[in-house]
């Protein structure tokens, strides 16, 4: 399924979401709507084990809607956008089924703010990234302001969210923003040799490890140990794991049903 905003394939259990809205793939209300859309036809699709979620052309994604950004002129209009936002990124990060980017090109702002809500990210050697809202006399509204001290550090997402400043490929990966940095002509493939790998375990597993370290690392160190144990207790009661223990046991391949 496709259209011309947001463009679908789904191949062996893997969902590929591009984002198609030339020249810069800019977040504007209609391309946020459908992507909301999307990603609640991919969650409910059973078929569906693992998104990679990618830009068409150049650009990853530059940013919001400049346009959309200048029409903001009074406070609840900029709350209701930012809002908005804010709701269909956390739905990408809450998802059970882990959401990897692929970017390259430039990756800033809104962009910048949904690639951090996937689960993995793998970009290009010449991408660029950054949250130069501070540059436009605002700050980041769609979770970066959040995000970015979790994955990176407080002091560090400091300067990058005062500054405005680009950084590279390489440095954001040195800071634990990005998982892999590969060639330029090969972050798709990459993108979907990690996501062949996660595709092969059971989904229940898969998801009950995303909520324990999503709503783990929100909570006290206690309480996600609670929440850990929990999990792994339902788990021991799936087909899934009778069949994950019995394949070691037997020396062969696990075929996971997803019960």
């Amino acid at each position: 399924m496709g259209n011309p905003l947001i463009q679908t394939v789904i191949e062996d259990g893997i969902a590929t979401i591009t984002i198609n809205n030339p020249p810069a793939n800019a977040l504007n209300t209609p391309v946020m709507n459908e992507l909301s859309q999307v990603f609640d036809q991919m969650e409910k699709n059973n078929d569906v084990k693992v998104i990679i979620f990618t830009g068409a052309g150049t650009f990853f994604i530059a940013g919001a809607d400049i346009k959309e950004i200048h029409s903001l002129t009074t406070a609840k209009q900029g709350e209701e956008v930012t809002a908005l936002g804010q709701a269909i990124f956390n739905k990408i990060e809450n998802l059970s089924k882990p959401v990897i980017a692929a970017i390259q090109g430039m990756c800033l702002g809104g962009g910048l703010e949904l690639a951090m809500a996937c689960h993995l990210r793998v970009a290009g050697e010449r991408t660029r990234l950054g949250l130069p809202e501070i540059n436009l006399g605002i700050i980041p509204g769609f979770g970066g302001t959040q995000r970015l001290p979790r994955l990176v550090g407080k002091s560090k997402a400091i300067e990058w969210i005062l500054t405005g400043d680009m950084i590279n490929a390489q440095e954001a990966k040195n800071f634990g923003l990005i998982n892999k940095v590969v060639p330029d002509s090969e972050v798709l493939k990459q993108a979907q040799g990690l996501a062949k790998k996660i595709a092969t375990k059971g989904h229940l597993a898969v998801a009950a490890a995303l909520k324990a370290i999503r709503e783990g690392n929100q909570q006290s160190l206690d309480k996600g140990l609670k929440l850990e144990s929990q999990l792994f207790g339902e788990l021991c009661e799936t087909e899934d794991k009778k069949e994950g223990v019995t394949a070691l046991i037997e020396k062969r391949q696990p075929k996971f049903q997803n019960k």
